[in-house]
C-alpha cells in the first residue's frame, strides 16, 4: 500500500507526449474522449490507489459503496481532464476556457497592505493554472511557489519546451533551510509566497488535525512560517467545474502569532468545504489518513 506521498504526480513521459499531440491536432475536447479509454487503465490496473481513493469516498465523505466504486473512475477522469487543461492553457490555449473569481478583492487588498502575502492551497483542482487568471483581473505580483522539486524531471523538462514561458518563481526547500530567506526577501518586496499544505515526507515536521472526521498529517512548515512572519494568509482554490470552466476561490485566514495549529485546523475546514463540493478532484492518491494498512 501506498502510505505516503513519494514526491511524484501520476502520469508518464509518453503519456504527456500523446495528449499534448492529441491537444494541437484534434482540440481539448477531443483529448477528454481520449481520455475515457486512459482512464478506464487506471481504474483497471490501479489497485494500491484504488483503495485509497475509495477509502476517501466511502469512509470520509460517507458515499455508497456503489457511488464509491464509481467515484474511482470519475475521480481518474477528473484528473486526467485537469492536466489536459493544464497543458493546454500554458502552451496558448487560454482564450478557450471561462472563469469567475469568488474572492479577487481579497488578493487586491493583500497586495495593496504591501506586506506580501502567503496563499496556501492543496491537490485539489488545478492550481498551477492559476496565474495564467491572475493575468486577466491585472494582478500584477510575482507569485513565487514554494517546491520540493521532486517531479519527474524528463516530464517537467518537456512541459517547459511545449509551455509557454512561467512568470511563476520556484523556491526550492532545502536542507540547510535557507530558502526561508528567499520567502523573506520575497515577501518584503510584496511578492506572493505559494504552499500546498496537504503533502509531506516522512523525514518532516509533522502536524496533525481532523479532516473529513478523522485526524491526518500535515507538513508543519508551511502553517509555522504562515503564522510566524506576521503577513496576510489567504487559502486559494482552482477547481474546474463543467465544460471549459474553472471557479478560483480565495479566502483570507485568521491568524494568530506563532499558532501554526489553529491556522492548520482553520485550513483543514476550508479545505474540507471544497472536497464536498468537489469531491472527485481530491488527487491525493495514496493512504493519507493511515487507515489501510491499520
Amino acid at each position: 500500500m501506498v502510505s505516503q506521498w513519494d514526491g511524484k504526480s501520476k502520469g508518464t513521459l509518453l503519456g504527456y507526449k500523446i495528449f499534448v499531440n492529441c491537444i494541437k491536432t484534434f482540440g481539448v475536447r477531443t483529448s477528454y474522449l481520449v481520455l475515457i479509454f486512459v482512464s478506464f487503465y487506471y481504474f483497471l490496473f490501479s489497485p494500491k490507489s484504488n483503495r485509497s481513493l475509495f477509502y476517501y469516498l466511502h469512509k470520509r465523505l460517507q458515499f455508497s459503496w456503489m457511488q464509491s466504486f464509481c467515484g474511482l473512475y470519475q475521480s481518474y477522469f477528473t484528473f486526467g481532464k485537469t492536466l489536459i487543461d493544464k497543458v493546454a492553457i500554458t502552451s496558448g490555449l487560454r482564450n478557450r476556457y471561462t472563469y469567475e473569481f469568488d474572492g479577487i478583492e481579497i488578493l487586491k487588498q493583500l497586495l495593496a497592505e504591501k506586506k506580501g502575502g502567503i496563499l496556501i492551497s492543496a491537490h485539489v483542482g488545478n492550481f498551477e493554472v492559476a496565474e495564467h487568471f491572475f493575468e486577466d483581473i491585472n494582478l500584477e505580483c510575482q507569485i513565487n511557489l514554494v517546491t520540493a522539486d521532486l517531479e519527474e524531471t524528463a516530464i517537467s523538462e518537456y512541459l517547459k519546451q511545449v509551455a509557454k514561458q512561467s512568470n511563476v518563481k520556484l523556491i526550492k526547500i532545502k536542507d540547510d533551510m535557507s530558502h526561508i530567506f528567499d520567502i523573506s526577501n520575497a515577501l518584503s518586496n510584496n511578492e506572493l509566497i505559494c504552499f500546498t499544505g496537504d503533502r509531506y515526507f516522512e523525514e518532516n515536521k509533522l502536524l496533525s488535525e481532523q479532516l473529513l472526521g478523522e485526524e491526518a498529517l500535515f507538513p508543519a512548515g508551511p502553517f509555522r512560517i504562515a503564522s510566524r512572519l506576521g503577513v496576510p494568509v489567504v487559502f486559494v482554490y482552482v477547481m474546474k467545474e463543467p465544460r471549459l470552466h474553472y471557479h478560483l476561490y480565495a479566502r483570507r485566514a485568521e491568524v494568530k502569532h506563532r499558532d501554526a495549529q489553529s491556522l492548520l485546523k482553520s485550513y483543514c475546514q476550508s479545505l474540507e468545504k471544497v472536497v464536498r463540493r468537489y469531491p472527485y478532484q481530491w488527487y491525493n492518491f495514496f493512504d493519507f489518513w493511515k487507515k489501510l494498512n491499520a
